[in-house]
């Protein structure tokens, strides 16, 4: 029985880097719309710029991990924007965005 190889590092780190950029998202979303109480900010539009950047994220993660080489490479691409537009919001802590980073780069050298 042969065994099917999976991009698995990519997607362990663009899942974990998904969930990072999604908490940090939820925090800045929450202080965001907190100061907008009293300041007039963007605080909660970036929180929900980095909200759906963390969704889209794991999404992507849960997608790419295939067999298929060339579902890898797009949902590779597809993490890979997000993780920099997730960088608005601070990245997810700036973790989620270097994990985001490492695990799409990953994902877009997988020969399979």
């Amino acid at each position: 029985m042969a065994t099917q190889n999976k991009p698995t590092a990519a997607f362990a780190l663009v899942l974990i880097g998904g969930i990072f950029t999604l908490l940090g998202g939820i925090a800045v979303a929450i202080l965001g719309g907190i100061a907008t109480l009293f300041l007039a900010g963007i605080g909660a539009t970036l929180g929900l710029i980095g909200i759906i950047s963390g969704i889209i994220m794991i999404v992507a993660a849960v997608l790419m991990n295939s067999t298929d080489v060339s579902k890898v490479h797009i949902w590779s691409i597809i993490a890979l924007i997000f993780t920099i537009i997730g960088l608005a919001n601070g990245g997810g802590f700036i973790i989620g965005f270097i994990l985001g980073l490492v695990g799409s780069i990953l994902g877009l050298v997988y020969k399979g």
